[in-house]
Order: C-alpha cells, then sequence, then structure tokens
C-alpha cells in the first residue's frame, strides 16, 4: 500500500517546481558560491508540494482511502527523502565538472559537502514535517520555522570552513589526503538524515492521528 501511496506522491502531489529544483544542481558550477544554498530550492520544492496539498485537499483526500494515517505520512516522508537525496547525488554529478580551484565562498564540492547537506535535509524534515502534520493550514509558517533551523545551520557549517582549523584544513579541501575524513563526515551525515527522518516519520504519524481531517 506504501508503494501506491508513494507513486501518488510523484503523479499527483509533487508540485511542478520539484524537477526544476532539481536542476538547480548545475548551480554548483558557479564558481564560489555557498553550495549550501543548493539544496534550499529543495525544501522549497517539498514546502510548494505541501502548500498544493493545502489548496487541493490532498490529506483528506488520502484518509478517506482504505490506508492508514501512518502510511500516508510514511509516503510523504519517503517522497521528501528521495527528492532531498537526488538533488544531492545529482550536485555529486555536476561536481564532477568542476574545476579543482577552492571555493572562495565555503565549502568545496566534496564528500563532506554532501555529508553536510544529508544533515541540514535531516534537520528541515524533523522540524517541518511534525509541525505540517500538526496543523495543515498553517504550511507558510511551519516551513518558515524548518527554513530558519536550516539556516541557522548551513550559515554555521559554511562559516566554520573559514574559522574551524579542521574544517579549514581537511574537510574544506579537494585534495586526495582529506578524502577520509571528508567520507566520514559523508557516512555520518547519512546516519543522522536516516535518524531524523524516521524521527520526523514517527512524530509525524502521531500528530496526523491525534486530529480529524476536515476538508
Amino acid at each position: 500500500m506504501t508503494s501506491r501511496l508513494l507513486k501518488k506522491e510523484f503523479v499527483l502531489a509533487m508540485h511542478p517546481t520539484v524537477p526544476l529544483f532539481l536542476a538547480m544542481a548545475a548551480m554548483v558550477l558557479i564558481p564560489n558560491y555557498p553550495f549550501t544554498v543548493i539544496f534550499f530550492y529543495m525544501t522549497l520544492g517539498i514546502f510548494f508540494t505541501c502548500l498544493q496539498g493545502r489548496e487541493n485537499n490532498d490529506v483528506f483526500y488520502s484518509v478517506s482511502l482504505p490506508v492508514e494515517k501512518r502510511d500516508i505520512v510514511k509516503a510523504r516522508l519517503l517522497f521528501a527523502c528521495i527528492v532531498e537525496t537526488a538533488q544531492i547525488v545529482l550536485v555529486s554529478f555536476f561536481a564532477m565538472f568542476r574545476s579543482q580551484a577552492a571555493n572562495a565562498a565555503g565549502l568545496d564540492a566534496n564528500p563532506a559537502l554532501y555529508g553536510f547537506a544529508f544533515i541540514l535535509f535531516g534537520l528541515f524534515n524533523i522540524v517541518f514535517f511534525p509541525a505540517y502534520y500538526a496543523n495543515l493550514q498553517k504550511v507558510g509558517i511551519t516551513f518558515i520555522k524548518a527554513t530558519t533551523i536550516y539556516f541557522i545551520a548551513s550559515c554555521l557549517i559554511e562559516a566554520s570552513a573559514f574559522v574551524v582549523p579542521f574544517v579549514k584544513n581537511e574537510l574544506d579541501s579537494v585534495s586526495s589526503s582529506a578524502l577520509p575524513y571528508q567520507l566520514a563526515v559523508l557516512a555520518s551525515g547519512i546516519l543522522l538524515f536516516a535518524l531524523l527522518s524516521f524521527a520526523a516519520y514517527r512524530l509525524s504519524a502521531k500528530r496526523l492521528s491525534e486530529h480529524d481531517i476536515q476538508p
């Protein structure tokens, strides 16, 4: 049943801007650009999808189907995790066509950046989705809260490339000698992303089950 709901997410619920924001992964080719900003666009696509769902009574339609509420939440979280991961994969693909020049605006395009991107998406998910399913009408306020956390974390990550010696010398680098440290950050980021997103699912399912859905 979850697979069918997930198909509904991509076929019926997904906002048309999501593919556009996926294409913005090519912005990694821009010289001296703060790359963590690129991942923000996908959070915007998720927001538009939820906003469109509010206008179309998507959740009301879904709960009228012979499915459990937690499966509705699971499909939306899976959708979000898939497009978020796709964004990171596409950024890493386009990064292969960059020159090896250092990024003067923040982190270089390397595995550490992708690990931090997973963490940023995990933070967004844990803030946005439980609040969204607690009150489906206040999508905008929920998005502002989630993106505030996102940008605070993003600024700290980018700033660390200038003020934290380990980040500056090992993580903000295109040197092959720093690769083990960067891969460790990537693995840690994937793990945190999975844990935070799972926690977001559990909290969101609980919030949705606590109130009746009205059209």
